[in-house]
């Protein structure tokens, strides 16, 4: 089995650029459109999608661009990478005003960050 991408939704470009391009230092291809037919038959939303991946590494992301998008209240789903530059994902991270929260776990720590629209993700070195 292999992880061909992972979906997340963002509520504009603008926002999903500033995470995994300017936090992350993902490539992004050029975005496409999927239409209201797809998305109303897929998700059960009658209105066209913008669709952008972002790579890096063996990272994929495919952002599902939806105006209305809202994360939910208290996320608990989310998506592990291990980044090169850990302490300056973290540093950009809080410069960018994004939510960092570290915890000790074990003898170590654990971080999420919360992207532009408080969707989850644990960051390792």
């Amino acid at each position: 089995m292999k992880l061909i991408h992972t979906g997340i939704a963002a509520s504009s470009e603008e926002k999903a650029d500033r995470f995994f391009i300017d936090i992350l230092g993902l490539e992004k291809s050029a975005p496409a459109i999927l239409d209201k037919k797809l998305t109303q038959a897929i998700f059960g939303i009658h209105d066209d999608f913008l669709i952008i991946h972002y790579r890096g590494g063996t990272v994929h992301y495919e952002i599902l661009v939806y105006r209305e998008y809202k994360a939910p209240e208290r996320p608990v789903a989310h998506s592990c990478i291990q980044v090169d530059d850990f302490m300056n994902v973290v540093s950009k991270s809080r410069k960018a005003g994004l939510k960092v929260v570290q915890v000790p776990k074990g003898s170590g720590v654990v971080t999420f960050i919360s992207d532009y629209d408080d969707n989850l993700f644990e960051v390792k070195e």
